[in-house]
Order: C-alpha cells, then sequence, then structure tokens
C-alpha cells in the first residue's frame, strides 16, 4: 500500500476522522482540498487548523496554505505539490494519508496520471477567442469525454482546457505512461437528510464566527470581488452580499442550495470513481469517529502488514 485515502462530501466529518487516524497509525495529512491551499481564507474553506492538534500532538499536514489568496492554482500545480509532499513523506518512513473531497485532485493523483507542464499556445487562444461556452465545450469534447464539467465552468477555463489536450495531442503515448498508486480507500457516508441538516447548522455556525469579516478582510487586502467570487460557495455569495449585489437572506438562501448541489456533485465523482475501478470501503459517518476510527485502523494495520 503506497497511501491511504479518506474522503467524503462537505460536512461529513473528513478533517476529525482523519486525524483521529494519523494519530492512531502515526500518519502524515495530504489535504485533497482545492481551496484550502489558500491562506487567510480560512472559515470559508473549513480548514479547522486546531483539529490537527490531538491529544496534544500536533498532526502533520500538507498543501494547506502553500499559496496568496487571487492566485489561480490549477490541476497540474496540485500534482506537481502533491507528489513532493508524498514522496517526502515516504522517504521519512512514513505513510501518507489523503484527505479531502475535491474528487478530480484525488482521482488524478490515485491514478498517477502524466500531466507535463503545458505552456501558453498564444495563436490558438486568440483563434478562439470570442467563442462562446458552448462552441468551447464541443470543440472540447472533440478532444476527450467530459467528465469534469469544472472544465466549462468559463470560456477562460474551456480554453486552457482546449490548450492542454492541444498539447497533449503532440506528446508520444510512450511518454505519457500513467503511474498509479496503491491506495486503500476509505469514504465517509452520511444520509442525505443528516448532511443537509449539518451543512446548514455549520453555514449558521460559520456565519455566527466570523466569516462575513473575513470575507471583509480579504477584500480589504487588495484582493478583487471578481477573484473571491472565482472561488465560488462561501466566497462567491458572502462576496456578492457585502459588495451590496444581494441581501443576506438571499444570500443565505442561495448559499445554502449551493453547497448542497455541491455535496451531491462530491459525491456523483465518487460513485463515478467506483465505476471507474476504485474500491471505496464506505464507514458510517454518525458513528462516533473514536469508535470508527480504532475499527478501521485495525483494518488499515491488517492491510499495511
Amino acid at each position: 500500500m503506497d497511501i491511504i485515502t479518506l474522503l467524503g462530501p462537505t460536512a461529513s466529518g473528513k478533517t476529525a476522522l482523519g486525524v483521529q487516524l494519523a494519530d492512531l497509525l502515526d500518519l502524515e495529512i495530504i489535504s485533497a482540498d482545492s481551496r484550502q491551499i489558500y491562506r487567510h481564507m480560512d472559515i470559508g474553506t473549513g480548514k479547522d487548523l486546531d483539529e490537527y492538534t490531538i491529544h496534544g500532538r500536533q498532526i502533520p499536514y500538507h498543501l494547506i496554505d502553500i499559496c496568496e489568496p487571487g492566485y489561480k492554482y490549477n490541476l497540474y500545480e496540485y500534482q506537481r505539490d502533491f507528489r513532493a509532499a508524498y514522496e517526502d513523506i515516504r522517504h521519512r518512513g512514513h505513510t501518507p494519508l489523503l484527505c479531502g473531497g475535491t474528487g478530480l485532485y484525488i482521482e488524478t493523483v490515485l491514478k498517477g496520471r502524466c500531466m507535463p507542464f503545458v505552456p501558453e499556445n498564444k495563436p490558438l487562444r486568440e483563434s478562439l477567442a470570442g467563442k462562446s461556452i458552448k462552441e468551447l465545450e464541443e470543440i472540447l469534447k472533440s478532444y476527450k469525454t467530459l467528465h469534469n464539467t469544472t472544465d466549462i465552468d468559463t470560456c477562460k477555463r474551456a480554453i486552457r482546457a482546449i490548450e492542454i489536450e492541444e498539447y497533449y495531442r503532440d506528446i508520444p503515448p510512450e511518454n505519457r505512461q500513467d503511474s498509479p498508486l496503491d491506495s486503500y480507500i476509505i469514504g465517509i457516508q452520511i444520509d442525505r437528510e443528516l448532511r443537509r441538516k449539518r451543512i446548514t447548522e455549520r453555514l449558521k455556525s460559520r456565519l455566527a464566527n466570523g466569516m462575513i469579516d473575513e470575507i471583509k478582510a480579504l477584500l480589504d487586502s487588495g484582493i478583487s470581488a471578481e477573484d473571491l467570487i472565482y472561488y465560488g460557495l462561501e466566497y462567491k455569495y458572502l462576496t456578492e452580499y457585502v459588495i451590496g449585489t444581494c441581501s443576506y437572506e438571499e444570500m443565505f438562501s442561495r448559499l445554502e442550495i449551493a453547497i448542497h448541489q455541491f455535496a451531491k456533485r462530491q459525491m456523483t465523482w465518487f460513485r463515478g470513481m467506483e465505476r471507474r475501478g476504485f474500491t471505496i470501503h464506505w464507514v458510517d459517518g454518525t458513528q462516533p469517529f473514536d469508535v470508527l476510527s480504532r475499527q478501521i485502523s485495525e483494518e488499515l494495520k491488517a492491510q499495511m502488514r
């Protein structure tokens, strides 16, 4: 086994369970969260960094707080940074625990996808400028089947996705060999209605504990509203509220719905991973995590022998 993976939808308790497993098995956590990489974006991304201290011990974590807000981090950079953290942990004789809910990141690094750096193709970009998102989607479909809808969230992302596929088209297959990782994958599963209840309670808690002030501080530091909206969910809807384009009630309602939809998409991705050949060992996320972590750790010890 190369790595242990813990995944689940938002509000399922991944960090809390991951920290308990890391404590029991002497693991180091590699975050698989596309927004927790940003500094100063703490409440909205749910970093909960205080949870990484357990029994007076600090659990080592990686790929959290590695970029300044406003930067457009991408999948290539995540794979590069993941590989560096993974090799470092393994070199020191420890086992990494990949923990998070960004399915694209998790699946890409577990597959060990070969992703060479793709430089900017100015002539291609110029030829695509002015095309609608629907036109760009059709062009991208000519290269590949679209599993990842974030590629077509915006025209800018779609153009970059086309640019990447065009670059890969010229790389010989022998130079694009994947290096998959052997991972025991644990998935946290909770009932849909309980998940919705947890999401709503967590949203209310975050709003009561400074999430709006966090958005204001980011805007005051010079981060543009457009850049914060780009990060989606809490940063999109709270920024719109702070700059006055919607009321508090509108913000809360739209954000609550968006997070519910996001959690549903996460579960759809994880089920898709199973169809694509990954074995996910689902556990009941309503059990006390101290009990659950002991049960899982015994199974993992047997797998690691």
